[in-house]
């Protein structure tokens, strides 16, 4: 069977982010608001082309699982990966590129975010440190993002003024080495995020199948990486994502290239984790090609969920409340094509899932007593959507 193709190189090859100076201002549409008290916004971002609206809000209504759209903006040449910050003020998405205004980089737009609207209004740009950046999260005080670029494999820090404007990277870092994976020729930074308490900071790098360790200053903005990696997977398993257990010591790690989980047992004092379990992600039956994207553990804490692209489905897997070991729950055949991201509600009663190359976001409703999942009947459709956000809703109504 031939190997669909997913490289973001080959992807994103044509494009160039001509970013300087071009107005990225969303344009609100807002009918037909659900009546429900509770309700949640969603922002996506995606491949969608940088002359329409790639960066979307919807408005979730947890009850039935229904997405309304809320406002939209340009931003920019393929903001795939966005976060906002704590107050919901700004949101903060890479340009996953490898040109940014002439330059070997990516590039990271911060936005306004309009408190009545959802509506998106630029603050401005700054160079991601590296090419091709693919994930971005911000620091327990908010006063720095951090940039995992996938093209070169190095990760950067980027200060946040209090008026919510980007600064000029202050500290950035090259992984090297190579894994036995064809897809492995260079450090692949796939994934920067800090620990619960906010003390370390975690680089996954698919390339060199490593999890890299990072303290940061908060006063000078320097990201110093720890002597020892802080763990190490098996040779061309190709981690990709990070994530840490709601409630106790515990993360767990996707792995793209070999279409594993990893259970983790984190060590709080020393940052570092210790394998407690792999498992692959596929049915037994399945043989085809698959690359692992996504995962979450459910707000609860008693499920973790993982996505297929190839077999197109979310695994569901029982965390044990003791070891943290997972036992498989079941495989959720996905509707649509190529699953890269997922997310779930605050509440966790609805799952929300991205579909890239169907060009659909699609709803369940989640047990929380089996961790099963069942179809809402909800979807829309949008480009390419490849990152899914859900936060409380505060806009002012």
């Amino acid at each position: 069977m031939t190997q669909p193709t997913l490289s973001r190189r080959h992807f994103l090859q044509t494009l160039s982010i001509g970013l300087a100076g071009t107005a990225l201002l969303g344009s609100c549409v807002r009918t037909g608001l659900p009546a429900d008290a509770q309700s949640f916004l969603v922002y996506v971002g995606s491949y969608g082309p940088a002359d329409q609206d790639n960066i979307v809000l919807y408005r979730l209504t947890p009850s039935t699982g229904a997405l309304i759209r809320v406002a939209g903006a340009k931003g920019g040449a393929s903001p795939s990966y966005l976060t906002v910050d704590a107050q919901h003020r700004h949101l903060y998405a890479v340009n996953e590129v490898d040109n940014f205004q002439g330059t070997p980089n990516g590039g990271v737009s911060a936005f306004a975010i309009d408190q009545q609207s959802g509506e998106l209004t630029l603050l401005n740009q700054q160079a991601s440190a590296g090419t091709i950046p693919c994930f971005i999260s911000l620091d327990k005080s908010g006063r720095h993002a951090l940039v995992a670029n996938y093209g070169n494999g190095t990760v950067g820090a980027l200060p946040i003024r209090p008026d919510g404007q980007l600064l000029p990277a202050s500290s950035a870092d090259q992984h090297t080495g190579r894994g036995p994976h064809k897809n492995q020729a260079n450090a692949r930074a796939h994934c920067m995020l800090a620990d619960p308490a906010g003390k370390y900071f975690f680089a996954v790098d698919l390339g060199t199948d490593t999890v890299y360790g990072y303290t940061l200053d908060a006063t000078s903005g320097s990201l110093q990486r720890q002597p020892t990696p802080a763990f190490q997977a098996k040779p061309g398993a190709g981690p990709r994502i990070l994530t840490f257990h709601p409630t106790k010591p515990l993360a767990y790690l996707i792995n793209e290239l070999n279409s594993t989980m990893t259970a983790l047992a984190y060590d709080t004092r020393q940052g570092r984790f210790t394998e407690i379990q792999t498992l692959t992600t596929l049915p037994a039956d399945f043989s085809e090609w698959n690359a692992c994207a996504d995962v979450h553990v459910s707000p609860n804490g008693k499920f973790l969920y993982g996505s297929n692209r190839g077999h197109n489905s979310l695994v569901v897997y029982a965390i044990d409340g003791s070891s943290g070991r997972l036992t498989l729950v079941e495989h959720v055949e996905l509707p649509g094509k190529t699953p890269r991201s997922f997310a779930f509600d605050p509440t966790g009663r609805v799952v929300l899932v991205a579909h890239q190359q169907s060009n659909t976001i699609v709803t369940y409703f989640a047990d929380a007593r089996t961790g099963r999942l069942t179809p809402t009947s909800h979807s829309v459709e949008l480009t390419a959507p490849v990152c899914v956000q859900v936060y409380s809703d505060f806009l002012r109504r």
